[in-house]
């Protein structure tokens, strides 16, 4: 593949929580879902500027009724109740000064989903923290490439009022040109802090 494609089918459809969908459209917040273009992948969440992105996310994840997979700082975890309810939500803990053996081990996983035709998709924020940043981590693209799966993109555009998936790409594993890709689609998308987003490149 000698650039990223973006996939237009979707046949993986889900049946998601209408009380969810209801305290989105009562808050002001229009959901984008239309489908899941396969039944493993990686889910980009962009931009990460806020507080709220996590509750926003919550609701709509129920909203669309999507089982995530998702990375969190350990610290988080061994919080009583509060880690607990991280891993019901599909939170598993990561130390950030070894990330590599997570990245492998989510690879291995996404193989063997996708092998046994079972449900996986890991969401991440790839810029790593909601301050200002100098650009994304590379994670997301290390699992999406090593497992041969496609990439979704999320967004919290509080411009819009609007959050849920949009562009699906097959990454073509040129990095320059995946980034380009996914920087285009994010293009007029704003976080509740515009300026604490990072820029859409690797660092």
């Amino acid at each position: 593949m000698s650039s990223p494609q973006v996939i237009s089918e979707r046949p993986v459809q889900l049946r998601g929580s209408s009380i969810a969908l209801a305290i989105l459209r009562l808050a002001g917040w229009r959901l984008d879902f239309d489908g899941l273009p396969a039944k493993q992948g990686v889910l980009i969440v962009y931009p990460h500027t806020s507080n709220w992105d996590f509750p926003l996310g919550i609701f709509a994840k129920w909203a669309i009724g999507i089982p995530v997979t998702f990375w969190g700082k350990d610290s988080l975890f061994k919080v009583p109740l509060f880690g607990r309810w991280m891993r019901w939500l599909g939170g598993v803990p990561v130390d950030r000064s070894a990330p590599k053996g997570i990245v492998a081990d989510m690879v291995q996983r996404m193989r063997a989903a996708r092998a046994g035709d079972v449900f996986l998709w890991l969401a991440l924020a790839p810029e790593g923290t909601r301050a200002a940043g100098s650009g994304w981590r590379s994670g997301f693209y290390q699992v999406a490439i090593g497992a041969g799966v496609p990439v979704a993109l999320a967004h919290f555009d509080f411009g819009r009022r609007r959050v849920g998936i949009g562009v699906c790409l097959r990454l073509c594993g040129d990095m320059a040109a995946d980034m380009r890709a996914i920087a285009d689609a994010y293009t007029g998308v704003k976080g509740c802090h515009p300026e604490w987003a990072a820029p859409v490149r690797m660092t």
